[in-house]
């Protein structure tokens, strides 16, 4: 996601922009072209991240997940994050929804899903199970602090994987590593560098296995 998106999100989950005009909202987030700043919020709902009231004069995030009366939700698939090295493109347009049962969730709003790819997660357990490729990771978008060992959906340049967060103190880094089968280097991340936490895997939807 561009910068530009990112902190506009931030600034929606900090400040009400009802009334506000392209030029204040771009003094809030340090953007001095208006019109660049109406290109990230189309953006930002074209993707389906925010609803635009123009009527009203209102930008608010939106809220994917839906209930239906059967009690199962629609959760929007924003696509796939690599368990290995960062080499799957963070394209965060919605590309379709999964149904899940609530009764299958431990959370039901701010959520969505990612398709894993890659093996080098499959040693993780999140809520008894593994992480293996093909599966559906549920990642709760309002956790992006995370503690050390959770597992976590990040954006290196501009690149989505999963990961174990680990906070190194003794070196003021954070450091991501896999947990596989496989022998796979962590990756080291200094606080300068294009990174972000997308948000935290809290559940597994196992791939089924067809015999």
């Amino acid at each position: 996601m561009h910068i530009v998106q990112e902190k506009i999100l931030s600034l929606i989950d900090n400040k009400n922009l009802r009334g506000l005009t392209l030029r204040e909202i771009g003094d809030l987030i340090g953007e001095t072209f208006p019109q660049k700043v109406k290109h990230h919020i189309d953006q930002l709902e074209k993707k389906g991240f925010i609803v635009v009231d123009k009527k009203n004069k209102t930008i608010e995030k939106k809220v994917h997940s839906t209930s239906l009366k059967s009690g199962i939700l629609n959760i929007p698939i924003v696509g796939a994050a690599n368990c290995g090295p960062a080499t799957i493109f963070a394209n965060e347009n919605i590309e379709g929804y999964i149904k899940i049962s609530k009764n299958l969730l431990k959370k039901c709003k701010n959520i969505f899903a990612i398709r894993a790819q890659g093996l080098s997660m499959n040693k993780s357990i999140i809520n008894g199970n593994t992480i293996e490729d093909g599966d559906y990771l549920i990642i709760d978008s309002s956790d992006t602090s995370p503690s050390n060992g959770d597992v976590v959906l990040s954006v290196i340049d501009e690149m989505a994987n999963i990961k174990k967060y680990v906070w190194d103190e003794a070196n003021n880094q954070i450091v991501l590593v896999s947990e596989s089968t496989k022998d796979i280097p962590p990756i080291y991340i200094h606080e300068d560098d294009s990174f972000m936490i997308n948000g935290k895997v809290i559940q597994v939807i196992k791939k089924p296995k067809l015999t």
